[in-house]
């Protein structure tokens, strides 16, 4: 069966019919449309497929990690800084190793599209030593998906899966098996001892992962996903990884590159005929969307080689994304770029939508920084960080997922007061709420303004875990009811507010507001059955 897939789609699809009978995930472009297919599937609902919304990505790993521990397949999937909250069990996992298949699907944002950097996952799989994949295009995503679900049950180890923005959100056509693999049974791991990694276990599963290391390499060496084509001019050979290997060919309309070329789609890097690429070209040209992983690779087993050449030399660009046009330049082709194209639709930086609550939050947040002076006001990851922009300029800084309120109370305990976090809901709840207990803890001179608007709006709108349970959640944590107050962030109560907010700034405590307003793209049908849960949860 052939169906026009994004890369995303495709590979949820594989992980479809490889048998998987859950998916764990917290939305984050690009990674976030492989969930929402499974969530809509028709196959996936009559397999009864766990596809919910996790809280953030280290619960999604560690509840992907208990599936296969009863010895069903699962997948995990996440944006590149998402790994870094999932890093602690990414790690130890690999040292536990696991029972049903588990694979880590990782979506990587050269550019920085929707991101706070260009980090490239591979790292993290090299230093976990776990098997990597990274598919060229559309049907690589399908095919390597199930293939990565056998692979990581041969080694018992978590198998990553790394792709790129354009390769995840970019479609093709994708032929499909007419079969789904059966879900696995239940079946308990076989050592009692394997996921209680206490020193005296931890060390030799350790050893294990170390001896699994020349059985891994093997398997990229023999390995399906990765090509080596030779060609007829060997002045230069080119080593392209994953979607680098389709800018590569857009470039020879014949579709012959004339150079040998290996194609890597798996890891680790396959010595024997990089060496071969070596040993029979006078240069060696790395393309690689991301960081210079292969170019730094290469002299780990081949030592410094000053033939090789890559984003480290300069001859591709250090930052932003791989394209054809830099891989024509890198081949010595002429590329002609029309600089006088005709500007049909003028560019312009993203904005809060009309209506939202937000805008009528940081209002009032710029009117008191007016009267009371310049108040700090730590910002955090969501549709909210467009504060940082004209015309409100609110925020002050903007850096990871929960990290408003960590930051204000370092200021407040430095001296700076007000101290003001601001951070949505359903960031709140992915990493804000051992930030706001510390704070009630020392009872911090600061206040934390939640802006609720009851989704994962950034991202589609999807499901927040918070709604309905930030009161809840606030007086668990002990703020003091007193200085826990909610707000509706309408014009018409644009003075009230500011009132409530400057008692609250002023406060030599900690205060918590929670400023409730649904997103204004949500469907009326999901607003009204929001009202009814928070008036059941205030009263």
């Amino acid at each position: 069966m052939k169906k026009l897939l994004l890369g995303n789609e495709a590979l949820a699809q594989g992980a479809i019919d490889a048998g998987l009978s859950g998916v764990y995930a917290y939305p984050g472009t690009p990674s976030t449309e492989i969930t929402e297919y499974i969530q809509r599937s028709k196959q996936a609902k009559e397999l009864n497929i766990h596809s919910n919304w996790s809280v953030n990505e280290k619960t999604a790993m560690e509840a992907a990690l208990g599936m296969s521990y009863a010895g069903k397949r699962s997948m995990t999937v996440m944006k590149h800084v998402g790994l870094n909250v999932a890093a602690d069990v990414f790690m130890n996992m690999s040292v536990s190793g696991i029972n049903g298949g588990l694979v880590v699907v990782v979506a990587d944002d050269p550019s920085m599209h929707s991101s706070q950097n260009e980090q490239d996952t591979r790292y993290y799989g090299k230093f976990a030593m776990v098997p990597m994949l990274e598919p060229s295009n559309q049907q690589e995503c399908y095919e390597i998906t199930k293939y990565a679900f056998e692979l990581s049950e041969l080694y018992k180890l978590p198998v990553l899966i790394r792709l790129v923005t354009r390769l995840s959100h970019s479609r093709a056509g994708v032929v499909t098996t007419e079969t789904t693999k059966d879900q696995n049974e239940m079946s308990l791991p076989t050592s009692p001892t394997q996921f209680q990694l206490i020193p005296m276990h931890a060390r030799g599963r350790y050893q294990s992962l170390l001896d699994s290391q020349p059985g891994l390499l093997e398997e990229a060496e023999k390995s399906p996903f990765n090509e080596f084509k030779k060609g007829p001019n060997t002045s230069m050979g080119i080593i392209a990884s994953g979607i680098a290997y389709n800018y590569l060919m857009e470039n020879f309309e014949s579709g012959e590159c004339p150079y040998p070329v290996l194609k890597v789609s798996q890891y680790p890097l396959p010595k024997r005929p990089v060496k071969e690429l070596f040993d029979t070209c006078k240069k060696i040209l790395v393309l690689e969307d991301g960081y210079p992983f292969i170019e730094e690779s290469i002299s780990d087993f081949l030592g410094e080689n000053r033939k090789v050449i890559g984003r480290l030399s300069g001859d591709i660009p250090r930052a932003g994304e791989l394209n054809p046009d830099n891989i024509a330049n890198a081949l010595g082709f002429d590329v002609v770029i029309n600089e006088n194209i005709p500007k049909v639709v003028s560019g312009r930086p993203p904005e809060l939508c009309v209506g939202c609550g937000h805008r009528d939050l940081f209002d009032v947040v710029n009117d008191l920084n007016k009267e009371m002076g310049s108040q700090q006001v730590f910002g955090d990851i969501g549709c909210y960080a467009l504060g940082v922009l004209e015309p409100y300029k609110s925020i002050n800084t903007l850096i990871d997922m929960g990290a408003s309120i960590t930051m204000a109370k370092g200021a407040a305990d430095a001296g700076i007061h007000p101290s003001v976090a601001i951070i949505g809901d359903s960031t709140f709840t992915h990493s804000g709420m051992t930030g706001l207990l510390e704070a009630v803890i020392e009872d911090t001179p600061m206040t934390v303004v939640i802006s609720d608007n009851s989704a994962i709006a950034m991202t589609g709108a999807q499901d927040s875990s918070a709604s309905g349970r930030l009161i809840e959640i606030c007086k668990g944590i002990g703020v003091d009811e007193e200085h826990m107050i909610v707000i509706t962030p309408l014009h018409k109560n644009m003075e009230e507010n500011k009132d409530i907010i400057r008692k609250e700034f002023n406060h030599q405590g900690v205060s918590v507001i929670i400023a409730q307003r649904p997103c204004v793209q949500l469907p009326s049908e999901k607003k009204k059955l929001l009202k009814q849960i928070k008036s059941v949860a205030v009263n």
